[in-house]
């Protein structure tokens, strides 16, 4: 099979794609408009018109461009704002409340259970916001129960990216390779349509992270309980020779840096308001807040002698940890930046970064911009750290995040029940009951507009219109059947199983180093090509490629889930491999003899 000009210019492009989206410091939205920048205009200046034998079909660039109206892609969003009703109505708090019971009761049974429903929540349910619930629960009781966090985090991270893949709403990467296949006349499937396969595969898989992984796992110490050091408090007081008589309070607060923070100013018997523009004068006293190394390096520099017994704890001092996720206001934010706005009068004592072992003291950490994963040690009072309790999305470690308006819980709880059983009984299409989902989550206030939009990862749709319309090119201009004829050509001798397994594995292996709704999107039109190559029924082709492009074990970058239990647990990246490959190995082999053996 010769390719045309179109088809070989989007094979050229698909390579760079997946190469793009494996270079971390590359940011993928980037990534995303310049392929579709690149397949826009080529298809708009050099439009590919079918063969014959396929009926005469034009492709522009516009038509990729309407990628953005999918229906598939809108079915997303809608059932991620579903999710987030769910998550803020507290509806899942009750389960979390019963498992940590049971955790203290039968540690075993706790974990079984826990796994068991973490992944059948994530069939129907974004695993994103399940691990945001299940982290602070299962940090706490590994502490009251004397247990490394490692030893349940990873399993029940795994368990929820397990349980996703036996839906077809359970992860936005099954809709998206459902919505394709039946685009592009292959299978389209419903909810329950693929439940027994991944149900053989996930038993096995529940099994393993049971019994076996958490034997594998070592005891990792938490980053609450590194050895950042804490934060004191102490009073500098201001000399007729200090250098910063005469310097306005905002001119001090620069020379000072990020590690100290003046907590009050006072002259004579009077609390003064901290202006920037206030100018300090001799026999000021100023109430600082910081590392013992800081505060004796200011004492030393402004004024005042030092005695490390001047350093004052103030009572009721609390640590917590905040984890950076996508949706944290914190996300792509400098610490410098957002300090005062978001965390209040929490103080920064350490920083853990995704890509590092071990916690870092701030003062050492500089300005990074926080990314997913990266961890926050903050100290403050008790009542401080309340008062985050109303700021959204903030994954705090060291409590269960108790949320507003869980009178809406059963609502919540009905709403999500409604939407599943109304597409799985055939009554509307899914992005119908999606829609009335979320107008009814709407209506009976269960999230506010606000919270609606918040849901709705804009990276994620840009991903996935990219990757939809990568699908397109690859389809449309014959170049998924190039690959198909090129892989059917090689493999040739082998037996359709064995076909079929590493067309799976292929998949797999790809998805660990590429966002998994890119591969696929773009994987499906080629096992559809390969499925009409051998004569062979589709639907097992493009369920090796739904399966595979969900299973995400084997690093911390895999999956938004691996990132949060990664530094929540203190994780290092060679415990990913440890579990993550026998578990990649255990559902490709359940997979490869359930496959064959159910459709083949």
């Amino acid at each position: 099979m010769e390719l045309e000009p179109q088809g070989l210019a989007t094979l050229l492009v698909t390579f760079g794609a997946l190469l793009l989206f494996t270079r971390e410091r590359i940011p993928i939205e980037y990534s995303c408009i310049g392929i579709l920048f690149v397949l826009v205009i080529g298809f708009e200046a050099y439009p590919y018109t079918s063969p014959s034998e396929r009926g005469s079909l034009q492709l522009r660039g516009t038509d990729l461009m309407r990628n953005f109206g999918n229906e598939a892609l809108i079915t997303i969003c809608l059932l991620l704002i579903v999710a987030k009703g769910v998550e803020v109505s507290g509806a899942l708090r009750p389960l979390g409340r019963g498992l940590a019971r049971l955790w203290l009761y039968n540690r075993g049974l706790a974990l079984l259970a826990t796994l068991v429903a973490a992944a059948f929540i994530s069939a129907f349910a974004n695993n994103t916001p399940i691990i945001v619930m299940l982290l602070p629960i299962l940090v706490g009781v590994a502490h009251r129960i004397g247990i490394a966090p490692s030893r349940m985090l990873m399993p029940v991270g795994f368990a929820t990216i397990v349980g996703g893949m036996s839906t077809t709403i359970g992860t936005s990467t099954n809709l998206l390779v459902s919505s394709v296949s039946g685009q592009l006349r292959g299978p389209q499937f419903e909810i329950f349509d693929f439940v027994l396969p991944a149900g053989i595969a996930g038993a096995a898989g529940i099994l393993y992270l049971w019994l076996i992984a958490p034997r594998l796992l070592p005891d990792r110490p938490s980053p609450l309980a590194g050895s950042a050091p804490r934060a004191f408090q102490s009073v500098v007081e201001v000399t007729d020779q200090s250098p910063i008589v005469g310097k306005t309070l905002a001119d001090v607060m620069r020379l000072m840096g990020r590690e100290l923070r003046i907590e009050r100013v006072q002259r004579g018997g009077l609390e003064l308001v901290r202006l920037p523009s206030l100018t300090l004068r001799a026999n000021d006293r100023l109430h600082v807040r910081g590392t013992p190394e800081a505060i004796k390096t200011i004492q030393d520099t402004f004024g005042g002698g030092f005695d490390e017994a001047d350093l004052l704890r103030t009572p009721d001092q609390r640590l917590v940890e905040i984890v950076v996720t996508q949706a944290s206001p914190l996300h792509r934010k400098r610490l410098s930046e957002v300090r005062s706005a978001t965390l209040g009068r929490l103080f920064p004592v350490g920083l853990q970064q995704h890509d590092r072992a071990g916690m870092t003291a701030i003062a050492d950490a500089g300005d990074p911009v926080l990314e997913t994963g990266d961890v926050l040690l903050m100290q403050g009072r008790k009542q401080d750290i309340q008062k985050l309790r109303d700021t959204e999305h903030l994954l705090i470690l060291d409590r269960t995040i108790q949320v507003p308006r869980t009178a809406k819980a059963p609502l919540a709880i009905a709403i999500l029940i409604g939407v599943v059983a109304a597409a799985a009984f055939g009554w509307v299409p899914i992005i119908v009951s999606a829609l009335c989902g979320v107008g009814l989550m709407l209506v009976g206030r269960v999230v506010a507009w606000d919270e609606a939009w918040s849901a709705i990862d804009t990276r994620l749709a840009l991903v996935i219109v990219t990757a939809l319309a990568l699908g397109t090119a690859l389809a449309y201009t014959g170049a998924a059947d190039f690959i198909a004829i090129s892989f059917v050509s090689a493999t040739d001798t082998l037996p359709p199983a064995v076909i079929l397994s590493s067309l799976l594995l292929v998949t797999a292996l790809l998805t660990e180093v590429v966002t998994n709704n890119a591969v696929a999107v773009i994987a499906t039109p080629i096992a559809i090509s390969v499925a009409e190559q051998l004569g062979l029924p589709a639907t097992p082709f493009v369920l090796a490629v739904l399966f595979g492009s969900n299973m995400s074990y084997m690093t911390p970058i895999g999956y938004q889930t691996n990132l949060l239990v990664f530094t929540a647990g203190g994780y290092k990246f060679a415990d990913f491999f440890r579990v993550g490959i026998p578990l990649q190995i255990i559902l490709w082999i359940a997979l490869s003899i359930a496959l064959p053996a159910l459709y083949l």
